[in-house]
């Protein structure tokens, strides 16, 4: 395994550098200027090429890239064109809002789609699979701007249970904080469970008919043992894979939820950036959330080996 670790590391950087890369090129060739952005439409022509020169920007695109890369290996993502504060200060001010709010979209999704795939599985072809099937058919089609949106109309117009929008940090108030992302992982968690509940389903059929399933049941094991000792562990993998890629495509991910409930994350100040042609801080949001996706999905990897034994990197 370890082996194994040391080799695949390597093989992560490309993938970095690639979409590095791609990022900072298609930005660049992007209509408009960042300085006439920040000086404005009327801004004086010199004023405009001295700031142009400050910046850099009057550099071969090769060249600009290879001195923000550099930069980046060093952990310097660069300087906000907009507040002259740090990148990176300003990406991990915002981290955590993002963190939070896809740990607690993940786990709300996970309590729903682990009973229901079981259930589902346990119970193919009763209503009760057909119930399920159909609610998570819908929580697939369901655009994710339109669930929020609706979520808003019933919980906080309607029934005023829960604030519409904002963001309240836990160490500030925890009670607060729990108002205020419940509606935002609602939102995320019923499309999620979905997809995991299909993937559960399915992988779980598949399991069930083998023989040590019947020899397990034969020996006079419990039909929950059975379910979760021996049929559940065998069929994690799939879905395992699908949690993974949710997780690492939630960190880059929300950027409308977080825009329709003024979550203050990652994807919310990519949005501004973009607005505003900051290119540094939209170059620096897209390389954290390209780090967290290869991150997540190198540990999916590497948990392979734990569910099944069988499973061995050379």
């Amino acid at each position: 395994m370890s082996t194994y670790i040391a080799r695949a590391v390597p093989r992560l950087v490309p993938v970095l550098l690639f979409v590095s890369a791609a990022v900072f090129f298609v930005f660049r060739i992007v209509p408009g200027d960042v300085a006439v952005a920040r000086l404005g439409e009327n801004a004086d022509p010199a004023a405009v090429a001295r700031l142009r020169e400050a910046w850099g920007l009057n550099r071969p695109l090769s060249l600009q890239y290879l001195i923000w890369l550099g930069g980046a290996l060093r952990g310097d993502l660069g300087v906000s064109y907009q507040s002259q504060q740090p990148v990176l200060g300003l990406l991990l001010e915002k981290l955590p809002a993002t963190i939070e709010l896809a740990l607690v979209g993940m786990g709300l999704s996970l309590v729903i789609s682990v009973p229901a795939g079981i259930l589902a599985a346990l119970l193919r072809g009763s209503w009760v699979d057909q119930v399920l099937r159909i609610l998570a058919l819908l929580g697939y089609c369901m655009p994710r701007y339109w669930l929020a949106i609706l979520l808003i109309l019933v919980f906080a117009v309607r029934l005023p249970w829960l604030p519409p929008a904002g963001y309240v940090s836990l160490r500030e108030s925890p009670l607060d904080n729990i108002q205020y992302v419940l509606l935002p992982a609602i939102s995320v968690a019923l499309t999620l469970a979905a997809i995991q509940m299909r993937f559960l389903r399915s992988s779980l059929l598949d399991v069930i008919d083998q023989d040590f399933i019947r020899t397990a049941r034969a020996k006079g094991l419990a039909e929950r043992a059975v379910v979760l000792r021996h049929a559940l562990k065998n069929s994690l993998i799939p879905f395992v894979t699908v949690v993974g890629l949710e997780l690492g495509s939630l960190l880059g991910g929300l950027v409308v939820v977080e825009q329709i409930f003024a979550w203050p994350g990652i994807g919310w100040l990519t949005i501004q950036s973009i607005v505003q042609r900051d290119y540094t801080v939209v170059q620096g949001a897209v390389l954290l959330v390209a780090v967290g996706f290869v991150s997540v999905n190198f540990a999916i990897d590497v948990l392979y080996a734990y569910l099944d034994p069988r499973i061995r990197y050379r």
